[in-house]
């Protein structure tokens, strides 16, 4: 299992309606849109889950966004699987934080942060993503908040809430919404947290965090925050 047969096995499944509505998965004019349906990368990925972590990066160097898509999800893969090692976690963890240049949309972060990085950092210290939350990338500080979603499973909400103030009033759309997804689902573990939260920030914090942060409340409670948003902007 090579990147190789990888990108053979790609190109077989590429579809041109299939690249044209993926366009804007790319990251910039020099990222190639193949035209596989991320369902189907994600099925290729399962196939070469044991591929060294040798092959997975020069999939992360490849210009094409679908091998890249692939490389995460190889990753992904094996930081879940109960057979993989501690030393291959920690393997997986460096070469995320090693190529991060490659891993630099939103979707590779969504794909690969929460068990990449997240699962390995559970019972470490977290100064990694204060660090990446301070970056200039987008990606990088999008993984600072999504990382956390793993912690949030396991009932850990602390980092989640601290890097979601951090970055509240970041300057992309994208970091929003991540961070409003963030919120949402460490609310579901610590409601009162989440109310401290909404009751400092509501009133300012970006609406589409605000949104998504309170979208699993009732229609009663949201209005009520929804409602200072616009008070402060009237």
């Amino acid at each position: 299992m090579n990147a190789e047969e990888f990108l053979q096995r790609l190109k077989a499944l590429r579809s041109p309606a299939v690249a044209k509505s993926h366009g804007n998965l790319a990251a910039d004019e020099k990222d190639a849109i193949l035209g596989v349906r991320m369902g189907q990368v994600f099925a290729l990925a399962k196939e070469f889950m044991d591929m060294s972590l040798d092959e997975v990066e020069t999939m992360l160097d490849s210009a094409i966004h679908e091998m890249r898509v692939g490389a995460v999800s190889i990753m992904d893969f094996q930081a879940r699987s109960k057979k993989t090692t501690k030393e291959r976690k920690k393997e997986l963890f460096d070469l995320y934080i090693k190529r991060h240049d490659r891993i630099n949309t939103w979707d590779l972060v969504d794909r690969s942060a929460p068990y990449v990085i997240g699962s390995y950092l559970l019972d470490k210290p977290r100064k990694i993503l204060y660090k990446l939350a301070k970056s200039k990338k987008m990606s990088e500080r999008r993984t600072a908040i999504v990382s956390t979603l793993y912690f949030i499973g396991k009932g850990d909400v602390d980092d989640s809430f601290t890097l979601a103030e951090i970055l509240l009033y970041d300057s992309e759309d994208l970091i929003h919404k991540a961070n409003g997804w963030a919120l949402r689902f460490a609310g579901d573990k610590d409601r009162n947290q989440l109310l401290r939260f909404l009751d400092k920030h509501a009133a300012t914090m970006p609406r589409t965090t605000l949104r998504y942060a309170t979208e699993h409340f009732d229609k009663k409670l949201r209005d009520h925050y929804l409602n200072m948003k616009k008070e402060k902007t009237a």
